[in-house]
């Protein structure tokens, strides 16, 4: 049985925009990433509201990132994939962060897994979709504005040099999905399905190299 850990933020955690719940399993995008590669893998989702790359988030403290990864990265059997889906949190307009320095910050995450690991594994690094202006007049315009907005469309191209730097693979969400106009940040049903497809048929042609 193949192992892949799902390891994200809201949006892997599945927050429903609509009401502040969570999505099921059969609609959160790692739950439908299991059903359909099957019993011969294992998806072990890691997702966490509010969760940053590598930083300490003063108003939301216990979500950096680096204080989870061990723990995601442990039990039998070994990992194969790790999927890291990080990033838009960096973006809140308090944390004063550059897009470079979430990307470092993506980057010690990706170090500290390898060397937890039990052993060798694959890494699908995915850049998450881009905010809309919409989330400023959102019940998280007191987070984000349109910086974040214009910050979280230029991870993209940082994760992309990231992955080949580090030898892992990429998605770009933003051409793949989109987050819902709720509120702008989150993914609603149709890009939780979307973003499922995607993911499925790059874990297939990532078997295939």
């Amino acid at each position: 049985m193949k192992k892949i850990v799902c390891y994200g933020d809201s949006n892997t955690f599945g927050y429903q925009p609509q009401g502040g719940g969570r999505y099921n399993k059969k609609i959160r995008w790692p739950g439908r990433l299991k059903k359909m590669l099957g019993d011969a893998y294992q998806v072990k989702e890691e997702g966490l509201c509010g969760r940053t790359t590598a930083f300490d988030d003063f108003i939301e403290p216990g979500r950096n990132g680096l204080d989870g990864i061990e723990k995601a990265m442990s039990g039998e059997p070994a990992v194969d994939l790790l999927i890291l889906m990080l990033g838009s949190n960096d973006c809140k307009s308090y944390l004063k962060l550059s897009v470079q320095e979430i990307t470092q910050g993506l980057m010690q995450v990706l170090r500290k897994a390898r060397a937890c690991a039990g052993g060798e594994f694959q890494t699908l690094i995915i850049a998450p979709a881009a905010m809309t202006p919409v989330i400023a007049r959102s019940s998280f315009g007191s987070e984000f504005d349109l910086h974040s907005v214009e910050m979280s469309k230029e991870l993209a191209g940082e994760y992309e040099a990231l992955a080949k730097r580090e030898g892992a693979e990429f998605l770009d969400g933003s051409l793949v999905t989109k987050v819902g106009e709720t509120d702008g940040l989150h993914l609603e049903e149709e890009g939780h399905r979307m973003l499922a497809e995607a993911v499925y048929q790059k874990i297939r042609k990532m078997e295939e190299i």
